[in-house]
């Protein structure tokens, strides 16, 4: 027994021993296994806030990498009150070294290369003053636009305004003079029957025959200066060259192949959110998006909410504009489109890119438009002055209603203040958030481009030149407040007998209709009322 148990004493120890060994073999590896994660976790966060020697995608902005510029990947889920931070981090952005995001961002001192292709040049027709143009003019610098082609009356061609247009590197101001008049007074277009429709009528119609007119000058204009490519756009309007590898114009039309001779940029409407909206680049970024840009069912399904009880889906046109290729035989056919005089362009909708139009984005709109035209305010006289219905209310609301009443009516129609409403219309994508426009031009006003454009022109004319600039702008540009009426072009002898000839039909050569500003497919009445 005693050697049994003597036996047995040196087991117990061993087995303890065991049991140690294995306890502590586990704890090791728990240890192990909990140590390690929160290491890489560390380690990681080390690298993200240090840089680490990681080349960062989003701080070099690289084309190759396809990330977007913000505003360009727009979520619709995005909510209203969203507005604040998101421009406050987009603000941000182009405080720090981000520049790359913009290929032709120059300290905002825009020193383009000579070599710079495609060559883009913007025509306008404008009585605006600076604080409308100047951010219009220099966004589309910031996004590759070269050259910019100013037909100026009104505000626009006053000596004080006109004079800093002047100094601007790339822009070429035109005068409504006597000369210009007579000169537009022999254009070939009198001659022909596409824009003869417009021809002899008030106010919006007028209009779209002067921007015709200047279109066909600029042509002239953008070939001798060796372009590429020409856009008529409005002062209230700006490009959104969403879809490319940046967000550059001319990347996106680079990319155009070589046979297409027409680009056409659906546009987007404003939806302002208040109504009292002072600068619209600045303070808007709800828009409201293109029929070609969504699908049928989500078009027509959402038309009535959209609508809002308006005549139409958008508040004016819903055409798009588009950009052309300078080649021989090119002219405009209207405010919208471009032409050619020996074939048919050949021409592509782009899928993503837009154009942004801030209609009606303030509250002093409806005056500023009733303002410039004198027609009655009947339903039938409006019909004479303004080519689409919505314009036509506006200015009967303008020019009967007390200011009370006008207000009342601009937040029915125009405002978007029902959040919920918006909310339910961002998610199903009808309405969308754009914000890259707002902080390009907020970056730009916080770097003093605009004021330092402005001191800079009244610093370069001393008193004497400014007065005799004066004098002279007096004495060969067309009264400001006249505009050129198309009813009222070539009023001696020979235009007058050229103006008959339009309408010799036998005579003259048939060419395609001009494009108006044409309202969005309207859904059928019976299926609203159904809705």
């Amino acid at each position: 027994m005693a050697g049994l148990y003597t036996s047995l004493r040196p087991q117990l120890p061993s087995s303890a021993s065991s049991a140690t060994s294995l306890h502590s073999f586990t704890s090791k590896l728990l240890l192990l296994l909990t140590v390690l994660p929160l290491t890489l976790a560390f380690f990681a966060f080390v690298l993200q806030w240090r840089g680490g020697g990681v080349d960062d995608p989003i701080s070099r902005w690289s084309p190759e990498e396809s990330h977007k510029f913000p505003g360009m990947d727009s979520s619709p889920l995005a909510t209203v009150g969203a507005h604040s931070s998101q421009s406050s981090d987009c603000s941000s952005l182009l405080g720090h070294a981000n520049t790359a995001s913009f290929p032709y961002y120059r300290d905002w001192k825009f020193n383009f290369q000579a070599d710079l292709k495609p060559k883009i040049c913007i025509t306008t027709s404008t009585s605006a003053g600076l604080e409308q143009i100047l951010p219009w003019m220099f966004y589309h610098k910031v996004i590759g636009v070269t050259t910019f082609f100013l037909f100026v009356e009104g505000k626009a061609a006053s000596p004080d305004v006109s004079k800093v247009l002047e100094s601007i590197p790339g822009v070429k101001v035109i005068y409504r003079t006597k000369e210009l008049e007579e000169q537009q007074a022999r254009s070939r277009i009198w001659n022909e029957t596409w824009l003869s429709s417009f021809f002899y009528k008030p106010c919006n119609y007028e209009l779209f025959v002067k921007q015709s007119l200047n279109m066909e000058m600029a042509i002239v204009i953008a070939r001798d200066a060796g372009m590429d490519w020409i856009i008529h756009l409005d002062t209230d309007e700006l490009l959104h060259p969403a879809g490319g590898r940046e967000y550059s114009l001319r990347r996106l039309l680079l990319d155009v192949p070589g046979n297409v001779d027409m680009v056409i940029f659906p546009n987007y409407e404003s939806s302002v959110e208040r109504d009292d909206i002072k600068e619209p680049f600045t303070e808007v970024s709800m828009f409201k998006k293109n029929y070609d840009h969504l699908t049928k069912d989500t078009y027509f399904g959402m038309y009535k909410e959209a609508t809002r009880g308006n005549p139409n889906y958008f508040l004016t046109y819903g055409n798009g504009k588009s950009a052309a290729r300078i080649q021989d035989h090119l002219r405009p056919n209207g405010a919208h489109r471009w032409h050619n005089y020996m074939k048919t362009p050949n021409e592509i909708k782009l899928e993503e890119a837009a154009v942004l139009h801030y209609t009606y984005a303030k509250f002093s709109d409806l005056t500023s438009r009733r303002d410039r035209c004198g027609c009655k305010p009947t339903k039938e006289d409006v019909k004479r002055c303004f080519m689409l219905e919505f314009d036509r209310s506006a200015f009967i609301i303008a020019s009967t209603a007390t200011e009370e009443e006008m207000l009342t009516w601009y937040r029915e129609h125009v405002v978007w203040s029902d959040r919920t409403l918006n909310l339910k219309l961002l998610r199903k994508g009808i309405l969308t958030r754009i914000y890259a426009p707002m902080v390009v031009i907020q970056g730009l006003r916080e770097a003093g481009v605009f004021s330092t454009v402005i001191t800079s022109a009244q610093a370069s004319l001393s008193k004497d030149k400014f007065l005799a600039s004066i004098e002279k702008s007096n004495s060969t540009r067309a009264v400001s407040s006249q505009s050129l009426p198309s009813r009222k072009i070539g009023k001696n002898h020979d235009s007058q007998a050229t103006a008959r000839r339009i309408f010799d039909t036998a005579a003259a050569a048939y060419h395609e209709a001009a494009i108006p500003p044409l309202s969005p497919p309207v859904i059928d009445n019976d299926l609203m009322n159904e809705a």
